[in-house]
């Protein structure tokens, strides 16, 4: 195998791109995790998660794929037979579905056309039908990592409240947290679940509970079985830093790192990037004649880009071509999107130069790969980036 000069361009919508300020925390002799050096660090990472997270309320953390996150916040809440509503947003709202079915829960699936976030109307409409209060979680997606769509939450809150009914709210904040803005007490969110390997810039392995106390109570009564993930155990050990079991150390390490770096940054900052970084990805894509997946505005995604490729051209033939020739990943199309659309994520540790370098080979492999298109593309993306950078602070015009 002949050497690739350069660094290989990771430009999935996650795992992101691990900074050095991480791998080098993650670097470290591994301590006891009964000691008392382990017990400073728990806590430490359990405030500063808060902080991201935007509440006031526990957070658990999990040795695991945000797919175990999914998991622990509806055994933690539900029991054998509840009614669960959920909303198909994209591939993997629709795998939160397949768990919950699989966990023995009489989950309801919302259908839409993968191209717009959750429909809050509908969800209104179902629990004000439901009188006898059946329903017992609402279950969304804030960012829907096949598609690029983000649900607007505060409102699908806001359409639970105007049935004045009792459910709870479950978040996926995998590929949102820590890159577009989320309030986890504000918007009433019961529980909130994230991962590691996107906007918190570390490697998988570590996902995330944020739970209020509306959830905290129904836990109490919940009936699925549960034990490696019980909410229970862990915030009795968590009190004092500790874990009710191994937890994975180095990868704390890196997330205190991680925390650090957001924190110097300032989640503001973080989401004005993100902001800046799809937009600019956007004008791109209009510039190459091509089409944004997501058809509605206000729920573009800054954490990636879905784009179509024109009728009768394979999405992953063109990702083939790029990566080929010039080592770079992008996603690939899921589900129902499978071979029709290729992710660019432009989330995590990344700047503009970074983001101009992602699509100029995007804009190469096009070419490369004979999908048509029209040229610019780049071009279009780096006179936005340049306006903002001498306007900071303001939105390019």
């Amino acid at each position: 195998m002949s050497h690739r000069p350069g660094r290989h361009f990771l430009q999935i919508p996650g795992p992101t791109n691990v900074p050095d300020r991480v791998l080098r925390a993650i670097d470290m002799p591994t301590i006891d995790h009964r000691g008392p050096e382990f017990g400073r660090l728990g806590r430490e990472v359990l405030e500063g998660l808060r902080e991201v997270f935007r509440t006031r309320q526990p957070v658990v953390i999990y040795p695991a794929s945000g797919t175990g996150a999914w998991e622990a916040a509806l055994v933690n809440t539900l029991s054998p037979g509840d009614r669960v509503l959920m909303c198909e947003t994209g591939h993997f709202a629709a795998l939160w579905h397949k768990l919950a079915t699989r966990l023995g829960l009489a989950a309801e699936l919302i259908p839409t056309d993968w191209r717009r976030g959750a429909d809050f109307a509908a969800i209104e409409a179902r629990p004000a039908e439901d009188r006898g209060h059946a329903v017992k979680a609402v279950c969304v997606v804030h960012n829907e990592t096949s598609t690029g769509c983000t649900s607007r939450i505060p409102l699908v809150r806001k359409a639970i409240d105007a049935a004045r009914h009792p459910a709870l709210l479950l978040v996926d904040t995998i590929s949102s947290l820590a890159s577009i803005d989320y309030r986890h007490d504000e918007w009433g969110v019961d529980v909130t679940v994230a991962g590691s390997q996107k906007g918190l810039m570390l490697p998988p392995g570590l996902s995330f509970n944020a739970v209020s106390e509306k959830a905290l109570a129904a836990a109490k009564s919940a009936r699925l079985p549960k034990s490696y993930w019980s909410w229970e155990e862990m915030l009795a050990a968590n009190a004092s830093g500790y874990f009710p079991y191994t937890p994975a150390t180095n990868l704390l390490y890196g997330l205190r790192e991680a925390l650090a770096m957001l924190r110097e940054e300032g989640l503001e900052n973080v989401f004005a990037r993100h902001d800046r970084h799809a937009e600019a990805t956007r004008r791109a894509v209009r510039a190459w004649g091509l089409e944004v997946l997501c058809a509605v505005p206000e729920e573009y995604s800054s954490s990636l880009t879905a784009v179509l490729v024109p009728p009768g051209h394979d999405a992953d033939r063109l990702r083939e071509v790029i990566l080929e020739r010039f080592d770079m990943s992008l996603g690939t199309g899921l589900g129902k999107v499978a071979g029709k659309v290729f992710r660019v994520g432009h989330l995590g540790d990344f700047n503009d130069l970074m983001l101009a370098g992602t699509l100029a080979g995007v804009e190469m492999g096009l070419e490369l790969a004979g999908v048509p298109h029209r040229q610019g593309g780049v071009q279009a993306a780096m006179d936005y980036l340049a306006a903002a950078a001498r306007a900071p602070g303001k939105k390019a015009a």
